[in-house]
């Protein structure tokens, strides 16, 4: 039996000042200095750990925000001094799609590799645009067999990138089928080329050391080679050269040491991938292809030809690029996916989904809508305490100093983050009563939709709802 999957970590503490959501105004002057004072009996013990922090305070105006919001010291107080108050730096990070929500929780999961619990419990919407109008099936999680992060009964996360037959031929007993080259990801995970605006010096060597570290591959573009080959060259297992229209091939001997390439899409993307297969004939070559208004038909198109994996890319916000009313990445992965199983092609192709995937539900929704496995970028650099604030220009001061950050703790954060997110992908699928992560693809019977409901329930009463 093959080593189960396991990703080891160690607490990476974060390198700058906190910032939370919540903070505890206390207004100490009419304070009776009660025996049983509330703040010592805090379950999360925050208000010690303020004590400590105001004793080693680097900077003036680095307050603490670090409550979990359980009000229970509030509703408590004897004398109600006590108060809850939002931090208005945390309302400022992110935009309105990689909410500050989104990213507190990225850094709780980079910093300790667990899953993130919040005091308070879910405060937010059950809907909601993008991700947030799907919900997973969660029928099984009453089965204590279904427990997957405990490990009382194996759950694959294993995927199979590549091109499989649709069928298998014999001649004489013997299976006379071609099979061709399948790369084996022990996660539905691949790691997509940082984008330029958010891009920093030092960042691909630390991505390609979690990559190692996680045994997952990462794509970094062609043309970076030449600076990364003299710390790069130990991580070749782990690294997909991307190659953009007109980029000169990488070395043989480098190539071939390889396992995945991925090219841009184009006219000649056959010709292209047969090059390259003359160079290494086991290397699985991927075709990206952004999802603009034209994407869904090239992709679907691509799919019924010898394609081994496309790579689907929406925008960071995973909207459709360059049109005025853009739909969602998983409307659009659900699209192409349904019409390949229409054209009997499905089975042969790998899908990758790319662009607005934030949280580790995302991951999970992205292969119910139709995705063998999911790309993610931001997320990484978010893990290091990025605001995603857009003022990483030249002259601008960096709130999460990322202009002088050590190769150890990046790589140390990005690793505690995918280990999070696997241990979320096996909880969902233990959840939902699933072994495999193979069997969950394009499933769409454990998850509901919104506007499937809304139509189901309102149609019949009201037409269906037109589009913005």
């Amino acid at each position: 039996m093959s080593k189960k999957y396991h990703i080891e970590t160690s607490p990476v503490p974060p390198r700058c000042a906190r910032v939370g959501k919540y903070g505890i105004v206390d207004w100490r002057e009419d304070c009776a200095r009660c025996h049983n004072c509330v703040k010592k009996a805090c379950v999360y013990d925050r208000h010690r750990q303020e004590l400590e922090y105001i004793r080693n305070l680097n900077e003036v105006d680095a307050l603490f925000f670090d409550c979990m919001g359980c009000f229970s010291c509030v509703q408590e107080c004897t004398k109600g001094l006590l108060s809850l108050s939002r931090n208005p730096v945390y309302e400022r990070m992110g935009n309105t799609y990689w909410t500050p929500d989104i990213i507190h929780t990225t850094w709780l999961q980079a910093e300790s590799a667990k899953i993130p619990v919040s005091g308070a419990g879910y405060r937010g919407r059950f809907s909601g645009p993008g991700f947030d109008s799907m919900w997973t099936d969660m029928s099984e999680i009453v089965r204590p067999t279904r427990d997957g992060i405990h490990g009382r009964e194996y759950i694959s996360t294993s995927v199979d990138i590549g091109r499989k037959p649709a069928f298998l031929t014999f001649d004489v007993g013997e299976s006379s089928t071609t099979m061709g080259t399948i790369v084996d990801n022990p996660m539905p995970l691949i790691i997509d080329m940082m984008p330029s605006e958010y891009s920093l010096p030092t960042l691909e060597p630390a991505i390609l050391a979690a990559a190692k570290n996680t045994e997952l591959i990462a794509l970094i573009d062609a043309r970076q080679w030449p600076q990364l080959c003299e710390t790069a060259m130990p991580y070749l297992k782990h690294i997909a050269f991307y190659l953009e229209n007109g980029a000169a091939l990488i070395e043989p001997e480098i190539l071939k040491q390889t396992r995945l390439v991925e090219i841009s899409d184009g006219n000649d993307v056959v010709k292209r991938i047969a090059d390259i297969k003359n160079i290494h004939p086991q290397i699985v070559v991927a075709v990206r292809v952004e999802l603009t208004s034209h994407g869904i038909e090239r992709a679907i198109k691509l799919g019924q030809m010898d394609i081994e994996v496309i790579h689907l890319v929406a925008d960071l916000n995973g909207n459709e690029i360059g049109t005025d009313t853009p739909r969602f990445l998983k409307d659009m992965v659900r699209h192409i996916h349904n019409a390949l199983i229409e054209k009997g092609h499905r089975d042969e192709v790998t899908l990758i989904a790319g662009g607005g995937i934030a949280l580790a539900e995302h991951m999970a929704k992205g292969i119910i809508c139709g995705a063998d496995l999911v790309s993610i970028n931001l997320p990484l650099l978010v893990g290091l305490e990025c605001h995603l604030c857009k003022r990483c220009e030249p002259g601008m001061s960096c709130p999460a100093k990322l202009d002088n950050v050590e190769t150890d703790y990046c790589v140390g954060r990005m690793t505690n983050l995918i280990a999070a997110w696997h241990g979320q992908l096996t909880e969902v699928m233990g959840a939902m009563g699933m072994r495999e992560i193979r069997r969950l693809r394009g499933e769409v019977g454990r998850a509901m939709f919104y506007e499937d409901l809304e139509e189901q329930i309102f149609g019949k009463l009201f037409g269906s709802r037109k589009p913005a």
